[in-house]
């Protein structure tokens, strides 16, 4: 009796052990499990894409803002992934799972303070699929482009709709910081015109090379100081035990290059603008200046949520703004699969973000009036 008694727990230990194990695995492989099922299985070339935008229809957009004053800057946001893949490449238009997430958490969380310079217009577009960022495979590459031409043909229906005389602003995080970034590259860096209208280009989560600024983007600085316009802001946030997140973002991930093409960033250096100086340095900046994180899920655009402040320190070092962890939990990233390619359900520098942006928009319109009158007053 004892025999079987010892047989019977040989036995389950050995299957507990395996069951152990193989949970521990899938834990580890988690990320390459995931990728699995949200594979495609269709090559790109030969992928047949979701319908596309009509982007003189009011449907084809998120928020289509309204003008109070003349000289009000106009916001074009372009939103980051919210698709993860699977059946597509790119999002279905009318994909609720996606657009549900734009409009609960990244239109109130990184949107919103960004309406303080202006009305915002946040297009719906085609959008790579998460899948896209986890490798960078041709298909992968062919998925980021295709997203790209949606949000260039919505600017191309913004700029025409907005008129030619109004301040823009740009803004764009993740996925959507990578089409602003091109954005710049090929409507702005060669127009004289629109330059003068823009306030400022926030890229953000996604990394600008810096040898994008000697070349391609030559006409456009960085923002130096506060006060700037007419000029680039971007940051890439991270904790530095994120030892994963630094690697994704600093090496594995793809940036457009001086010759067009999309290429890996690795060792090249980026630009880091420290929101809690509003310029790009490398001096550390304590918590002290931090003026307050949102976690505003689910919260209406016309809600003012309480920003949470002096939760974190802020430093650029090799191209990324490292933080401290958050006191307050609202403000820390969940441990969801993949979440070092996503967004996090709260913006740890809304307010920071909010201000800035109010800033520099009075900055630029209060230059356009000055410039036009006295354009106005010249006999020539």
């Amino acid at each position: 009796m004892n025999t079987i008694r010892i047989a019977w727990w040989i036995i389950a230990a050995s299957v507990g052990g395996f069951l152990a194990l193989a949970a521990l695995s899938g834990w580890f492989l988690r990320d390459q499990i995931f990728q699995t099922f949200q594979d495609p299985g269709e090559p790109f070339q030969t992928y047949e894409p979701p319908d596309a935008a009509d982007y003189t229809a009011a449907n084809a957009w998120f928020l289509r803002g309204e003008f109070s004053e003349p000289l009000e800057a106009a916001v074009f946001f372009v939103h980051p992934t919210t698709y993860s893949g699977g059946a597509n490449w790119n999002a279905e238009l009318d994909k609720d799972s996606s657009n549900q997430a734009v409009e609960r958490v990244i239109l109130p969380n990184y949107a919103a303070p960004f309406s303080s310079a202006g009305p915002l217009f946040v297009p719906r577009y085609r959008q790579a699929a998460l899948y896209a960022f986890m490798n960078n495979r041709e298909d992968s590459v062919l998925a980021r482009e295709f997203a790209y031409r949606d949000v260039l043909r919505a600017f191309d229906q913004f700029s025409q709709d907005i008129g030619s005389a109004r301040p823009i602003m740009l803004a764009g995080y993740g996925q959507g910081g990578l089409h602003v970034l091109r954005l710049l590259i090929d409507r702005f860096a060669d127009n004289p015109e629109l330059q003068a209208r823009l306030v400022t280009a926030y890229i953000i989560e996604h990394p600008v090379p810096l040898d994008l600024l000697n070349t391609s983007l030559a006409t456009i600085p960085a923002c130096e100081t506060p006060e700037d316009v007419r000029c680039i802001y971007a940051f890439m946030q991270v904790l530095p035990s994120e030892e994963r997140r630094i690697r994704i973002l600093t090496e594995r991930t793809m940036s457009w290059t001086p010759e067009g093409p999309l290429d890996f960033v690795d060792q090249r250096r980026l630009l880091c603008t420290n929101p809690l100086l509003a310029a790009p340095s490398n001096q550390f900046a304590s918590a002290q200046l931090h003026q307050g994180g949102v976690a505003a899920v689910n919260l209406s655009m016309d809600t003012n949520p309480a920003p949470i402040p002096r939760q974190t320190g802020a430093q650029c070092a090799d191209g990324v703004l490292f933080t401290d962890l958050p006191r307050s939990r609202l403000l820390r990233r969940p441990g969801r699969i993949a979440e070092e390619f996503r967004e996090p359900p709260y913006n740890l520098f809304y307010e920071d973000i909010r201000l800035d942006a109010a800033r520099r928009s009075l900055i630029l319109s209060t230059i356009l009036q000055e410039e036009r009158r006295w354009s106005a007053l010249d006999p020539d």
